[in-house]
């Protein structure tokens, strides 16, 4: 493992610039070493939607992998980020020559399914409330709280949108309905949470938490 690791190319994204363009050709895999990124995807109408964050540790392209020529999705940092990149030859060797690791990809990939089959069913059933909600207890749960207790990631109220799957005007107009609740707190594009328990109870029915 150690041998075929000197293979990595190691680069760095700067913020809003995309490292993965949907439609290109297959290049291996990227892991986050440092930073945060979105993957996308391009839906009816040019519509991008994104369907993750990623954060330190995390695997990018994955999908893509052994099973097409070209990326099915997009994938751009959030700040500036430094990536390793191991090319589709180093990850066939590693994964023939490493039983252990073959194994794990198993695991990560069945997860991975399950997961997305269970957002597809859930996020048609929750209100647009209940999305935006589901939304920011997710990237609470991905990112944590900094020093002053705001979630430590600046999404625009856009990228809440298209990760949430609704529009911007509503996510606007309900992130005022929970300011006014006294559930979060907002100050520009930073948002802290007040009220974890009362937020987490608005969406139990659904007894479900986004964490794709």
């Amino acid at each position: 493992m150690q041998e075929l690791a000197k293979e990595k190319n190691t680069l760095v994204s700067k913020k809003g610039q995309h490292f993965i363009l949907e439609g290109t050709p297959v290049n291996g895999l990227f892991f986050i070493q440092k930073g945060k990124a979105k993957v996308l995807k391009t839906g009816i109408y040019g519509k991008e939607q994104i369907l993750r964050f990623v954060n330190d540790g995390e695997i990018i392209g994955h999908r893509g992998f052994a099973i097409s020529k070209n990326y099915s999705i997009s994938a751009s940092s959030i700040e500036d980020t430094v990536l390793c990149n191991f090319s589709n030859e180093t990850l066939q060797k590693m994964l023939r020559n490493i039983p252990s690791l073959t194994y794990e990809f198993m695991l990560f990939y069945a997860e991975e399914l399950n997961k997305s089959e269970t957002k597809v069913k859930t996020i048609a059933q929750m209100t647009v409330r209940e999305k935006v909600i589901d939304t920011l207890l997710y990237i609470h749960r991905k990112f944590k709280e900094n020093n002053s207790g705001y979630i430590n990631i600046q999404l625009s109220r856009k990228e809440i949108a298209d990760f949430a799957g609704t529009t911007e005007e509503q996510v606007i107009r309900n992130l005022s309905s929970l300011k006014k609740d006294n559930l979060i707190q907002t100050q520009g594009k930073k948002i802290k949470i007040i009220d974890l328990e009362k937020l987490r109870k608005e969406i139990s029915e659904h007894n479900y938490f986004i964490n794709s």
